[in-house]
């Protein structure tokens, strides 16, 4: 076994790990998530608006550029990498995707129940009279 110390270069270092940059690479790091950012979204507003993208693909590519934006805005702006000091925010952001997914899926199991257990509407008004 080594005694050596793991010295970490610039280029070791993720976007995220703000202690080892220095004010400038740190706005750096903002402008560049910025430029991804203003780019996805772009790129959003011309797929959704053009005839040049096939017709029915449109959503699965915006659902794709969502989750690209979610990555950067994660990594440039909140900050979330994979070093061992950032768990806990990984675990709390894991945790809140857990809820809001359980949250938005039980909302749309109950509206489903509802929407095929309700009688139809003449029905309703004739239980009225």
């Amino acid at each position: 076994m080594s005694d050596q110390v793991h010295v970490r270069t610039q280029h070791d270092i993720a976007p995220g790990d703000e202690e080892q940059h220095s004010v400038g690479e740190r706005v750096l790091g903002y402008v560049v998530g910025l430029a991804l950012a203003l780019l996805l979204t772009a790129t959003s507003f011309f797929i959704a608006g053009t005839d040049l993208v096939w017709q029915p693909s449109i959503p699965v590519a915006l659902i794709v550029l969502a989750i690209a934006q979610m990555g950067v805005h994660l990594v440039f702006f909140l900050h979330i990498t994979t070093g061992p000091d950032n768990t806990n925010n990984v675990l709390a952001l894991a945790f809140g995707l857990l809820v809001v997914f359980l949250v938005v899926g039980g909302t749309v199991w109950i509206m489903a129940h509802l929407n095929a257990n309700m009688p139809p509407m003449d029905h309703i008004m004739q239980m009225r009279r």
